[in-house]
This record gives structure tokens, sequence and C-alpha cells, in this order.
């Protein structure tokens, strides 16, 4: 009887399919795998360290930097923690600003995610529809923050600017027309039998092994467990918006893609709804320190003269202190640790990325599966390594 040797073999960087700069080393028997080794850093940059010389505001673009198919959710997460080290409130309309802006994020990657997938499995077409789409969506980014990628708009305190009524507008239709460009994807997909073959069954996770290896969004949701920060602990104004947290069943990749194209439709219904509530008002925190004095003009201008100026030189202290936020970003839990030390940088930054938690339980995962199935659960688990590595 013939057998087969164990050999070890590497999967990517330059693979396709290694979504970025992916590297695993592979431990096969034949062509089932024994062992999946993640190995990282090739795109690491220090941005946490990076952080740690650079004043609050100034932060902001490494931010854009991480997830760099969901810009938005990132900026979010630590303007909400520099908020709360503020204790600010921000007004309501840029409350809802914000979600608007969190769930177009949402649809973008989302779309990317699953078309990506697509291809590595083999199915170029979605991808193409889902690109025309997502150019709809990054001239909304553009036309509020004049970039097409790294929008830089949501900061603390606010949002960097309002938004126009034809731009509303504009958002209402495409909430409105998308859906019809979803169900084409579906078609195409959701009962495609080579499509079904190669996810059902396929990367099943456990709940006791999601909750153990720290696994959140979609790949959490799909163990059945109802867990959703926007839900679980809401922020901003999600508790005055009805949708729902679609779970799945089976725990496979094939429960995971449902899992992203339902998420894409509640986030289209979530922005229909504020735009229907949003309220007209103020999308920045108000700066007392312009108005504190009112003996004279005179002392007025020459106040705000100095406070503008050790603003954009020096920019907002805070004081020692320390606190965790975590969001709903599209692909997990994105969490930002900031330690604050009475100056105008934050002393510590830690990132919680969720793609790096989903890449350390890859070796789980992929037990005993094919080599084409390790394509498959990547694809799932939608990993950008600009989080994972920093």
């Amino acid at each position: 009887m013939q057998q087969l040797k164990i050999f070890n073999i590497n999967f990517g960087p330059q693979h396709p399919a290694a979504h970025g700069v992916l590297r695993l080393v592979l431990k096969l028997n034949g062509e089932v795998v024994k062992r999946a080794d993640p190995h990282i850093g090739l795109l690491h940059r220090g941005t946490e360290k990076l952080i740690e010389y650079k004043n609050y505001t100034q932060v902001l673009p490494y931010l854009d930097r991480l997830d760099y198919v969901s810009i938005i959710a990132n900026e979010h997460c630590y303007s909400l923690v520099v908020e709360k080290l503020l204790n600010v409130l921000i007004p309501l309309r840029a409350q809802y600003i914000r979600i608007i802006y969190i769930e177009l994020t949402r649809i973008l990657n989302h779309l990317i995610s699953v078309t990506t997938h697509a291809i590595d499995v083999g199915a170029l077409t979605p991808f193409l529809w889902a690109f025309e789409e997502r150019e709809k969506l990054m001239e909304f980014y553009e036309r509020v923050s004049g970039a097409r990628l790294h929008a830089n708009y949501i900061r603390p305190g606010g949002v960097m600017a309002d938004l126009p009524p034809i731009l509303l507008n504009d958002i209402f239709i495409f909430c409105q027309q998308f859906n019809s460009r979803l169900i084409e994807i579906e078609e195409l997909l959701t009962l495609n039998r080579i499509w079904k073959e190669r996810l059902i069954n396929i990367g099943i996770v456990s709940l006791e092994s999601a909750l153990s290896n720290s696994f959140t969004g979609v790949i959490l949701r799909g163990t059945g467990y109802k867990w959703d920060l926007r839900k679980n602990t809401p922020y901003e104004q999600y508790e005055k918006v009805n949708f729902c947290i679609p779970v799945g069943k089976y725990s496979d990749c094939y429960d995971r893609y449902l899992l992203r194209i339902e998420e894409i439709r509640q986030s289209a219904s979530i922005i229909l709804q504020i735009l229907n509530l949003l309220p007209s008002g103020l999308i920045k925190v108000n700066n007392v320190k312009v108005s504190i004095v009112k003996r004279s003009i005179i002392k007025i201008t020459i106040e705000a003269l100095i406070h503008h100026f050790k603003f954009f030189s020096e920019n907002y202290v805070i004081e020692n202190n320390e606190l965790y936020q975590g969001t709903e970003a599209p692909k997990g839990e994105f969490g930002i640790y900031i330690v604050s030390n009475s100056t105008n940088k934050p002393y510590r930054c830690k990132i919680r990325s969720p793609g790096f938690f989903h890449l350390q339980g890859l070796n789980i995962i992929t037990q005993n599966h094919l080599i084409a199935d390790v394509v498959t659960i990547i694809g799932t688990q939608d990993i950008v390594f600009g989080e994972v590595d920093r």
C-alpha cells in the first residue's frame, strides 16, 4: 500500500487568494491540511507606536490606513474614545450623520468581502457588479470629505462637514435602488450548485471555539450567538433604530456568506430610517472657549485667536485616564484602548482588530480540510492585513 508523505508548503504571500500579504505554512497529508501556521508582519508599520508620538488630532490618518476597506469605522471608534476621555457629548445631528456613514461603510465592506470571496472560488461577475455599486458609495465619501478612500471625515467632536440636502436625496435613491442589484448577485451565487458545494459544511466553527478564540462579527453570529455591539452596548443613536441581528444555523462558510448579504440589507434599512429621523442643528461640538469673555469685541477676538493658535499648534490635553471602546465594525469588534497622561498625545494606544483573532483561529478551522477549502475559509474570514499587521 502506497503511503503519502507529510510535507510542508508555503501558501502565499504571492497567492492571489491570500488577501494581501498572508503567508501560511501548511502541513499536508496529501491534499488534506493537518496544520495551518499563519505568518504575519509583512505589512507591519508600527502604527500603535507611531500614534504615541502624535497629538490626538494627528492620529486620525493612521486609523484610516488600518482596515482600508472600512475606513470610517476605524475613525469612528477612535473618535468615541477621545470624546469619552474629554467627557464631551456631540450634537444629535452629528450622531445621526455618523450612523449613515458607518452603515454605508458596512455595505462597502461586505460588497468587496462577498465578491472577492466569489473570485477566490471562481466567480468573477459579482465582483464587477459590486464595484459598480461601490463606485457610487465612494462618491458619497468624496462629496463630504474630498477623498474617495481615506475620508478623515468622522473626528473627535463630531464630523468634518454637514451633508447638503441633495446628497441626502442621492443616498436615499441609492438605498431604494440598491436591493435590485443585491438580488442579481444572489441569483448568481446563493443557489448556484458549485458555490454551495464549495461552501456548505466547510469551515464549521463551534460556539465554544468562537468564544474561546475571541471571534466576533459574522463568524461569531454564524454559530447562532446573537451578539452585536450596536444592540448589546448601544452607542450613538442605534437604540432609536429598528434592525435585526441575523444569525446562522450551521456555522459554515455558506452561513457566513448569507449573513453578510442580510447585513447589507439591514444597513440599507438603517440608513433609510436615519434619513427620516435626521434632525437639524450643529454637526460638531460648540467651542465655549471662544465666547467665554463678553466684555469687549477686541478681547473676544484676541482670546479666540490665541485659543485657535494654541489648539492647532498644541492640540487639546487629556488628563490622566484610560479607556477602552469597542464598536461593531463590519469585520467584528474593532476596539481602541488609550492611556492618557495629561499631555496632548496618547501615552499608550492598543488596537483590537477583529481580523487578528480570526486569523489566529485559522489552524482550528482548517483542520482536515483540503487545500482548496483553505481558500474558501480565508475568504469568509474577511481579512485585511492593514489592521492585522498594524
